[in-house]
């Protein structure tokens, strides 16, 4: 079992990938249907793929085999090496308490995003049945995590591609049980987030619009691979050439969306803290301020409608 972590930690070591060797036991597990604990588990043991799979540890086919589970990794590595995100290959990412599908098509959420979802179940906090809306909802990560974690949460999610829509139907689907359990109701459209119709029977009377818009700036294409070759382009760029332009409309829907009082929390560019600041003290917004994500970088804004 070593020699295989060996091959492909060396293989994508060779290729680049800046965490070669995490990314190499993560797909032999996958490949095998196992956990990483039970993968180190047999390293210990100097177990072999077969024995792992043979004593029903790995998640054996009806014609599953070594050679079949050796060839998935193999095939793995290779996407690997091509710079295909490791999450699409997985099929799943991990975001908050939330074990998300994903796969080409849907933007992958990013660990920093888990601070701007703590923004929005602070705001909630003490809030009876609050109501939440979700712009730009992509895999469903922001939204489904209020609807699973704050207690009889009302979430309404918007996206307009009909690929990433697909994804996030799939996870709500997944996550009807944690959803029922904890009281709560989400409710996915197929819209334009920053359209006046979607949504307009909630105009006035949202405690939360929460948003994770495209924002990247237009010349500023990402050099990491796996974001500029496979995030969408439509969850990436933010119309302009400061990215700014579609953040700005968030914040316009927002502005009808929230009842007075209500609070909007927008992610947005390190590079961009100031000018979301002074976009939403243009529109109205009071307590308007740019909040920072654990490394220390301008991630989120907060602002509030007037009451």
């Amino acid at each position: 079992m070593a020699e295989l972590v060996d091959r492909g930690h060396h293989l994508l070591a060779q290729a680049g990938l800046p965490t070669p060797l995490n990314d190499a036991r993560l797909l032999l597990a996958d490949a095998l249907g196992c956990d990483l604990h039970q993968l180190d588990q047999a390293l210990l043991l100097d177990r072999t793929a077969e024995e792992l799979l043979t004593n029903g540890v790995g998640r054996r086919q009806a014609d599953d085999s070594q050679s079949a589970a050796l060839d998935r990794y193999q095939s793995y590595l290779q996407r690997r090496v091509g710079r295909e995100p490791l999450q699409y290959i997985l099929g799943h990412a991990c975001f908050r308490y939330l074990d998300l599908r994903l796969g080409p098509g849907v933007f992958i959420p990013r660990p920093e995003t888990e601070t701007v979802v703590q923004a929005g179940i602070d705001a909630l906090t003490g809030v009876d049945h609050p109501l939440a809306v979700d712009l730009c909802s992509g895999s469903g990560a922001i939204g489904l995590s209020l609807a699973t974690e704050v207690p009889g949460a009302r979430v309404r999610a918007v996206e307009v591609d009909k690929e990433a829509y697909r994804w996030g139907a799939l996870n709500a689907a997944a996550q009807e049980a944690a959803i029922r359990e904890a009281g709560s109701d989400y409710q996915l459209l197929l819209a334009d987030a920053t359209d006046s119709a979607a949504l307009s029977d909630l105009d006035a009377h949202v405690d939360l619009v929460i948003s994770n818009p495209p924002y990247v700036p237009m010349d500023a294409i990402p050099s990491q691979p796996e974001v500029r070759d496979w995030d969408p382009d439509l969850a990436l760029y933010g119309g302009s050439p400061d990215g700014c332009l579609v953040p700005c409309r968030i914040l316009d829907r927002a502005m009808v969306l929230l009842a007075p009082g209500g609070l909007l929390v927008m992610e947005h560019d390190a590079s961009q803290g100031a000018a979301m600041v002074a976009a939403a003290q243009e529109r109205g917004y009071l307590d308007a301020h740019t909040h920072r994500d654990l490394a220390g970088r301008d991630r989120y804004l907060t602002a509030r409608r007037p009451g």
